[in-house]
């Protein structure tokens, strides 16, 4: 999707913090972090938001999503502390770009209820 800024960082045309990336899935740092460690994770193709991926191949999808996060945060040292992931949906749920992401926060002590 031309206009959309993550498939734009998913081509190489934006630059980023890349600190993964597989032909399907993209993770970069966050460019406004909410913990000291905040990555997204991406699929390379576009899909909205959560409720966009659908059927066997949506569950695969979602599945390599977040298999790559738990690897990303393993890499990145996260395991031995903890970690969250985060998928919002959504203007009510606090999505504000249309392309299906995952948030990993993690770095320090995360309270809740989020938000």
């Amino acid at each position: 999707m031309a206009d959309c800024i993550f498939c734009r960082i998913a081509a190489g045309e934006i630059p980023a913090q890349v600190v993964g990336r597989t032909a399907e899935v993209v993770a970069f740092r966050d460019l406004n972090p909410q913990a000291p460690v905040h990555v997204l994770v991406i699929p390379v193709r576009h899909h909205a938001a959560a409720r966009d991926a659908t059927g066997p191949e949506g569950e695969r999808l979602l599945g390599r999503l977040v298999a790559f996060a738990t690897d990303v945060a393993a890499q990145l040292g996260l395991d031995a502390g903890g970690y969250r992931l985060v998928t919002n949906t959504g203007k009510d749920g606090g999505q504000s770009v249309d392309h299906l992401h995952l948030h990993l926060l993690g770095g320090r002590a995360l309270g809740w209820p989020p938000g």
